[in-house]
């Protein structure tokens, strides 16, 4: 299982980078949101592109913007290897076919309530489909239990469609909630790791 580490909820964003710099977390789980697709609002780009100083890890990054075509670009020039956005977004295939232009594996977010086969006309596209087991816009929240039927049936649904697509998970994983998720690919971890002592064993702990 590879994790994808989320500085969502840390106290010390730089501090805690290169940390998990440190530790063998596959990625590092970046968070945008824009206070209205999401309530919350992340530091502008100006800032964020100056994570490459603190830490080396590939980006996976999570758009929870009610617009993706304004941030692509920018968190494609990064050390990026997924730019997810959601696909209860406008011009779905579009912003797709953007990520793909400029080089970088392209990915779909779906909320709790969304239905997986809405997944189906963009399946051709996708590298990466993340699905929340949590509402999208705030750390530390905890991990809605039916999460488990909805990666089952997203399996079942990229195997008959022959997708290669890998399955994210993102939202309350912890050591509990992990075995929920076994037909996952990737995990993001947030606040379970960010706010112990110990990176590198509350990672082990979710692999």
């Amino acid at each position: 299982m590879k994790i994808s580490t989320s500085f969502l909820s840390s106290p010390n964003i730089p501090k805690d980078l290169v940390k998990l710099n440190e530790t063998d977390t596959d990625y590092i789980h970046v968070d945008i949101m824009d206070g209205i697709f999401v309530k919350k609002k992340t530091m502008p780009f100006k800032e964020m592109r100056n994570i490459y100083k603190y830490t080396s890890k590939r980006l996976d990054v999570h758009l929870m913007v009610k617009n993706p075509k304004k941030y692509i670009k920018d968190y494609a020039s990064l050390n990026t290897e997924y730019i997810t956005f959601h696909i209860e977004t406008d011009d779905v295939l579009k912003n797709l076919e953007l990520i793909k232009k400029y080089g970088i594996k392209c990915g779909l977010a779906i909320k709790p309530n969304t239905e997986v086969k809405e997944l189906v006309p963009y399946l051709p596209l996708l590298d990466l489909i993340l699905v929340m087991s949590v509402e999208p816009g705030e750390g530390g929240q905890k991990f809605i239990d039916d999460t488990e039927n909805k990666i089952n049936e997203l399996k079942v649904l990229l195997k008959e469609y022959n997708s290669k697509a890998l399955i994210n998970v993102d939202g309350g994983i912890n050591k509990d909630t992990k075995d929920k998720c076994k037909n996952a690919d990737i995990l993001v971890v947030g606040s379970y790791v960010i706010l112990a002592d110990d990176f590198q064993k509350k990672i082990d702990e979710v692999r």
